[in-house]
C-alpha cells in the first residue's frame, strides 16, 4: 500500500482538520485539576444530547457552538466530559443531558454534525465530534461486558469502570474503509445503497472484519458489493465518523476487472463513470453526489480533479 499526498483537491476533510485543541489526556485522572478547570472563569461549556448541540448564526455569517461559562451551565456531576484546552488556555467541557436547554433569545437552534459539521469552525467541529462520540459510547455501554453490572464514569468521561469486577472499558472506534475504485480507463465506480433515494451515488464502503487488514477489507468489500476485483490500494486520509462510533479510512483503489455484479443486499446499483459522464449526470439531476461532510465527496473530487459541479 502507498500513501497519497494530494489530499482531495487541497481542501481539508470535514471533521478531520486540526482543531487547535490539546486534548490534555494527562489531566483526565486528576480530579483536583479538573475541579479547578471547571471553576475557572474562562472555561467554556456546551450541552450535547442525542448527537446534537445548540448552534447560533452570527451577524457576519458564521455558525458557532453555543457555549457558556461553567457557572451558567446546567447542573450535572456525572456526565461531564473534559474535551481539552486551546492555545489561550481556555478549557472546554461537554455536558450530556437528556435534552438541550432552551435559549431565552430564541436565536439558537439544535443541530447535529451532519448539518453543522460543514458550517462550524475547525475548533467547534472538533469539539462537537469529540463530544458526540463520547455521548454515543456512554449511552450504549452503561453495563459491564464482563459481569453485567452497571459501570461508573471515570477519567472525565473517557473510561467506564465496573465497581463489581474492576474491569475498565474504553470508548470503541470501529474502523471502516471507504474507497474510490478506478478502472484501466480511469473511470470511477460509484454505487447506490438499497435504502438511498433514486439517483444517490457514492463510493463503496464497509467495516473492517476481525483479523483483517485494511487493505484486505478494501479488496473484500469491493468484491462483495460490486463483484469487481481490486489490485493496488492507496491510502488517502481518514475521518472520524461518530454515527455512532466509526473511523472512516479513505482509499483510492485500482480495479483489475470491470464487470459489475452487485450483491443486491447492500448495493442496489453500481456504475462506472467517466468525468464527463459524472459531470453531465450531476448537472442534469440524474445523479445526486454525496454530501460535503463525507470523506466520500473528497475522494470523488480527488479523482475528478476539483469540486464537483452543482446539480
Amino acid at each position: 500500500m502507498t500513501t497519497s499526498t494530494d489530499h482531495a483537491a487541497d481542501r481539508p476533510i470535514t471533521l478531520s482538520a486540526p482543531s487547535g485543541i490539546d486534548r490534555s489526556a494527562h489531566h483526565r485522572l486528576d480530579e483536583a485539576w479538573l475541579a479547578a478547570a471547571w471553576s475557572h472563569p474562562t472555561t467554556r461549556v456546551f450541552v450535547v444530547s442525542g448527537g446534537q448541540a445548540l448552534v447560533d448564526d452570527t451577524p457576519d455569517g458564521r455558525t458557532e457552538l453555543v457555549m457558556t461559562p461553567s457557572f451558567e451551565a446546567p447542573p450535572t456531576e456525572t456526565h461531564r466530559y473534559f474535551l481539552g484546552t486551546d492555545q489561550e488556555g481556555v478549557r472546554y467541557f461537554a455536558l450530556q443531558k437528556d435534552s438541550l436547554p432552551g435559549r431565552m433569545d430564541q436565536s439558537a437552534r439544535p443541530a447535529g454534525l451532519r448539518e453543522a459539521g460543514v458550517l462550524l469552525s475547525e475548533r467547534d467541529a472538533g469539539l462537537l465530534v469529540h463530544a458526540v462520540a463520547l455521548e454515543n459510547w456512554q449511552r450504549l455501554h452503561r453495563f459491564c461486558s464482563r459481569c453485567g453490572q452497571r459501570t461508573v464514569i471515570a477519567a472525565a468521561g473517557h473510561i467506564r469502570r465496573c465497581p463489581a469486577c474492576g474491569a475498565e472499558h474504553y470508548p470503541r472506534t470501529d474502523p471502516a474503509v471507504i474507497m474510490l475504485v478506478k478502472d484501466e480507463q480511469d473511470r470511477a465506480l460509484l454505487g447506490r445503497q438499497v435504502h438511498w433515494p433514486e439517483g444517490r451515488f457514492s463510493t463503496l464502503a464497509g467495516f473492517v472484519e476481525p483479523g483483517e487488514s485494511i487493505e484486505q477489507a478494501v479488496v473484500r468489500e469491493v468484491a462483495e458489493e460490486a463483484g469487481v476485483t481490486v489490485g493496488e490500494v492507496d491510502y488517502v486520509a481518514s475521518q472520524p465518523w461518530p454515527f455512532p462510533s466509526s473511523l472512516m479510512l479513505g482509499f483510492m483503489a485500482r480495479a483489475t476487472s470491470s464487470r459489475i455484479q452487485v450483491d443486491g443486499e447492500e448495493i442496489h446499483e453500481a456504475r462506472w463513470f467517466s468525468r464527463e459522464d459524472l459531470r453531465a449526470a450531476i448537472e442534469s439531476g440524474e445523479v445526486l453526489p454525496p454530501s460535503g461532510i463525507s470523506i466520500a465527496a473528497r475522494l470523488i473530487e480527488l479523482w475528478y480533479g476539483g469540486p464537483l459541479p452543482r446539480g
